[in-house]
């Protein structure tokens, strides 16, 4: 793509709330400025906090500063939603309804923008529907830009065009005790997954997507055949290791001291938040282990994030002793991940984390939790590079089972073969990334032709 194709495309970003959202789409964005797109980068003050703290630390890179902009959305505020809460980034889960509904009423806000920025083409996240139709109203195309896989999307939409046929994928078979929840996700029960598949049909004729032909191809090619759009993979968008504030030089000298891949790392996300019972179980895996661990945990206690000796089983701290580590609410995910001393990753196999898994060959003992989770787990274990950690008929967290899983993985080492299909799936990827990312361009530089 030469660069007098795309030097004077305009784009507007609009990722939903959350930082499994707003990382992707600013790797996306550094993607297109790249290759001489303008990216106006549309989030809430709170959001752009650590956006403007991501470009500065750029500054050496006049292309993502010169090139990358961030645009405020102003979201409506309330005494119950203050603007240091117009993020899910700590945000108490009672308060999720008002952020989206307060996410939905800035929809003037937004059009505003659109007016005044009046970019050629318009990048948005899933359920939003009303960014399609404020770019539609000015003919400007809307984009969306999907950081979900491939096989969710289109598990969602087979239930949708063919209730009562199974999905065509038996490797996306899913236990009993996810089906219902699965089902429930259905558009005709679910009014979250209608606006999601309301939202989706709004894209223009592409569709972009997290992810690569070598690892989900055969699910995008499914789903480009249920929208009846390209589906266009942009690539694994893994944010290099960065440093960052917080106990990070404390955790790393901790790994120092371990021996290669005898740890596992255990962290379910942002936003997740254990219960009490499910800390439990996973406590007492890591214990049946008998491998280091190094654990992110993270629970509401009031209204802050905090880790406490008194939710963990009797005496748990003494036991494991200098084996595991306890790290409350944040750690550097990727700069742990790309550690030596880790062997496994005991993930709820959120698609961000998967792919920072493969991309570092780490294997993962997937532990879903809800949503897209469950199907990601199925495609964990199809491509060879993690086991799935099953439950007991209830859904509930068995933390005998774990214990086995994270044993045979770390420390039986049957993690050594999914290491070495992560790195083989990871140097695939890499070698069609620019390739896949310069197609997703060309759709990009057509479609803003065509509407001219």
């Amino acid at each position: 793509m030469e660069a007098r194709e795309s030097s004077s495309i305009r784009v507007l970003m609009m990722p939903w709330l959350a930082h499994g959202h707003v990382s992707p789409y600013m790797e996306l964005a550094k993607k297109l400025a790249e290759r001489n797109f303008i990216v106006f980068f549309c989030s809430t003050p709170i959001n752009l906090t650590s956006i403007n703290m991501k470009l500065s630390g750029m500054s050496d890179n006049p292309r993502y500063s010169g090139s990358i902009h961030p645009v405020e959305l102003h979201l409506p505020s309330s005494p119950e939603l203050p603007p240091h809460h117009h993020t899910t980034n700590g945000l108490p889960p009672r308060l999720m309804p008002a952020l989206k509904q307060a996410f939905d009423a800035a929809s003037p806000a937004f059009s505003a923008l659109l007016r005044t920025l009046n970019p050629d083409v318009v990048i948005y996240d899933f359920s939003q529907k009303w960014v399609a139709d404020s770019a539609s109203s000015l003919n400007i195309p809307a984009v969306q830009f999907l950081t979900l896989t491939p096989s969710f999307v289109s598990f969602i939409l087979h239930l949708c065009e063919n209730p009562g046929e199974g999905f065509p994928f038996q490797e996306i078979h899913v236990p009993e005790y996810v089906q219902d929840e699965l089902k429930a996700f259905a558009p005709s029960g679910d009014p979250e997954m209608a606006r999601f598949v309301e939202s989706l049909k709004k894209s223009s004729d592409l569709v972009l997507i997290k992810s690569s032909r070598e690892i989900e191809g055969k699910y995008m090619n499914y789903l480009s055949s249920l929208v009846e759009k390209k589906i266009q993979p942009v690539g694994m968008l893994v944010q290099d290791p960065v440093d960052q504030e917080g106990d990070e030089e404390e955790i790393m000298d901790w790994l120092k001291n371990k021996e290669e891949a005898s740890t596992v790392f255990v962290s379910f996300g942002s936003e997740y938040l254990l219960s009490t019972e499910e800390i439990e179980e996973i406590a007492l895996g890591l214990e049946l282990s008998s491998a280091n661990f190094i654990w992110v945990v993270r629970f509401l206690s009031g209204e802050k994030i905090s880790v406490s000796e008194a939710l963990l089983p009797e005496g748990f701290i003494k036991r494991v002793g200098e084996r595991g580590k306890m790290v409350p609410g944040w750690a550097p995910q990727a700069k742990i991940l790309k550690h030596p001393s880790i062997g496994g990753f005991v993930s709820h196999c959120g698609w961000n984390s998967i792919l920072e898994s493969i991309s570092f060959a780490v294997p993962i003992v997937a532990l879903p939790m809800h949503l897209d989770q469950p199907l990601n787990a199925r495609v964990v274990e199809a491509i060879g590079v993690g086991l799935e950690v099953m439950r007991d008929r209830s859904g509930k967290i068995n933390g005998e089972e774990l214990g086995r899983v994270i044993k045979q993985v770390v420390v039986e080492k049957k993690g050594i073969q999914m290491s070495c299909k992560a790195r083989e799936l990871r140097k695939k990827a890499a070698m069609k990334e620019d390739q896949e990312m310069d197609e997703a361009v060309q759709e990009l530089v057509k479609l803003c032709e065509k509407m001219k």
